[in-house]
């Protein structure tokens, strides 16, 4: 290959790779400098002039005229009888320049190395200007599509061709992809791993639904509405606590749209992911009660310094407070930052037992599930007929019978 042939095929490399001209020569005259340097043991004398538009090389070798008798450096100096076969009027001192032919001073090996040392340099720049992009949009959406699928990761490509990882911790439980798919996801990490650009994203992120209440809600994307805080059980559930800063909008209203028009969309591409949102208020009181609905609280006792706060119900409704699994309860903690207990109203029902007591009769796992359930006590359970308790818990209907049956004969003394 040519000096010729080299750069043009490097033309075109900067093209594909979107590298501005200025960044091609200058690259290319620092790999040239490379190769002369471990050539002469020095690039300091040489000029590499490089038109990447024309295809054009020239390399000018400068040495100082010395005396004849004084010439001890060939690579930087030239004795002044062979400075003058060149012109018959240099004069010891002057700096000779002489054009170096790369054909004759280049061979195949060379060549090659030049091209491989390009081809690192170029493949190098255009991966630090892709992380440098990822990185300034850690957290934004991104719309990707499937390219292979493995068992921990799935690979994605955006619309630039840049490879994207989404791994299957970052993914939403009920996520179901195919090759060829669009993903929607937010920008997580943007890396170097083994001189390797590694970005990846994630669909599990608190940050996900916040860009997608910004795609969906406009006085969200404008900042009329602000998202205070997202927390998330991802694929179950997930509460949003919102506020406006014009008292004439409704951020609960406004962010669920007429007959649930705008948050649809959102549940849609979350798996049916449940969504409570809340209006934010400095409250702590009425903001504990907003972050446990459905649930209908009777009283709060709240502890401040401690970050406590124990809430009393109709036993009817401890289970909707608690929520599957203790979802919503554990949620509404997150979001307040408060640790809550749940209490059923003491007045109510004296002859009560804990379900704790039953762990004689009871296996302790099934009284785990009840429990989750929102069932901690004998009446709680008793509360709930057979058929509801099987599909609530999926324990057997065997098992349910023989939990009601003790705990019946337990209340009956």
């Amino acid at each position: 290959m040519n000096v010729e042939n080299l750069i043009d095929s490097f033309s075109e490399f900067k093209d594909v790779k979107n590298i501005d001209r200025e960044t091609m020569m200058s690259i290319l005259e620092d790999v040239f400098k490379t190769v002369l340097e471990k050539k002469y043991e020095g690039a300091e004398v040489f000029d590499v002039i490089i038109n990447v538009d024309k295809g054009d090389l020239e390399i000018w070798k400068n040495r100082e005229v010395v005396d004849d008798k004084d010439l001890v450096d060939v690579n930087t100096q030239i004795s002044l009888s062979e400075a003058l076969k060149i012109e018959d009027d240099y004069e010891i001192g002057e700096e000779v320049s002489e054009q170096v032919s790369f054909d004759q001073e280049f061979g195949r090996r060379q060549v090659l190395s030049i091209r491989q040392n390009l081809v690192g340099r170029i493949n190098d720049l255009h991966r630090d200007e892709i992380l440098k992009n990822y990185q300034n949009r850690i957290g934004e959406i991104v719309n990707a599509e499937v390219y292979q699928i493995w068992k921990n990761e799935i690979l994605l490509q955006d619309d630039e061709g840049t490879d994207l990882i989404l791994p299957k911790s970052e993914q939403i439980p009920r996520d179901f992809f195919k090759k060829g798919d669009t993903v929607k996801a937010v920008v997580k990490t943007a890396e170097l791993r083994n001189n390797k650009s590694y970005i990846s994203i994630s669909r599990i992120a608190p940050e996900f639904i916040e860009r997608l209440f910004e795609m969906e809600v406009p006085e969200v994307f404008d900042g009329i509405i602000t998202i205070k805080k997202v927390v998330r059980m991802p694929g179950e559930r997930a509460k949003v606590m919102v506020e406006s800063y014009d008292d004439r909008i409704d951020p609960v209203g406004a962010c669920v749209g007429v007959k649930g028009s705008r948050i649809h969309g959102i549940v849609r591409e979350l798996r049916n992911e449940n969504i409570d949102v809340i209006n934010y208020t400095e409250n702590i009181s009425l903001l504990l009660t907003r972050s446990l609905s459905p649930a209908k609280i009777t009283s709060i006792d709240i502890n401040n310094e401690a970050k406590t706060a124990n809430v009393f119900m109709s036993p009817d409704q401890v289970s909707l407070a608690i929520g599957k699994r203790g979802f919503n309860i554990k949620l509404a903690g997150e979001l307040t930052g408060y640790e809550i207990d749940v209490y059923r109203d003491s007045d109510e029902f004296e002859d009560d037992v804990a379900l704790s007591e039953f762990s004689d009769e009871i296996d302790n796992w099934v009284i785990e599930t009840l429990q989750s359930i929102g069932c901690d006590s004998a009446r709680s359970v008793l509360d709930l007929d057979k058929n509801d308790l099987v599909k609530r818990t999926d324990l057997e209907e065997e098992t349910v019978v023989s939990v009601l049956q003790i705990l019946r004969a337990e209340l009956d003394e």
